[in-house]
């Protein structure tokens, strides 16, 4: 793939990102998004850090650029690291279905972090809060992993070759 072709492809999965997240929004933490990061990272290796922040971009000019924004900036290479190493041990498709849900389970978690700015109780305050969410998270994503795994694989692959 030539570097227009690769430019105009980057910038549609990262449309395509940002349209899966605005669509679902209005569901407690329903997503595709991570499924898609996983996919993402698994086709297209570390080409998908640049969508990463072009998306995390994109969600700070809709959503503003709070202090949760920050978080956007490490969570999801943190997801495609990880899917990297599933990947490095040959995991089967049903290793990264449970990346996906213990990624929702920790989500609260890991966005707590830049919280840790007012404090250690405002961090834990801020977490602990969503916990009943990062459960729905968890278990949304491995519904959906487990469902839509296979399908978007084989679009991703095909229309990426």
């Amino acid at each position: 793939m030539n570097n227009s072709k690769r430019l105009a492809a980057d910038g549609l999965l990262t449309a395509v990102l940002f349209v899966l997240q605005v669509a679902l929004s209005y569901l407690p933490n329903i997503e595709l998004v991570s499924l898609s990061v996983i996919l993402y990272t698994l086709v297209l290796g570390k080409r998908v850090i640049p969508i990463l922040l072009a998306f995390s971009l994109l969600e700070g000019l809709l959503y503003g650029f709070g202090i949760w924004w920050i978080s956007y900036l490490y969570i999801w290479p943190i997801l495609a690291g990880c899917t990297w190493l599933l990947k490095k041990f040959h995991s089967p498709d049903w290793g990264y279905w449970f990346l996906s849900c213990g990624f929702g389970l920790c989500f609260g978690l890991l966005c707590s972090i830049p919280y840790l700015a007012g404090g250690l109780g405002a961090a834990l305050a801020w977490w602990i809060a969503g916990i009943p969410f990062d459960l729905l998270h968890g278990l949304g994503n491995l519904a959906v992993a487990s469902v839509l795994f296979h399908p978007f694989k084989r679009i991703l692959s095909y229309c990426l070759r």
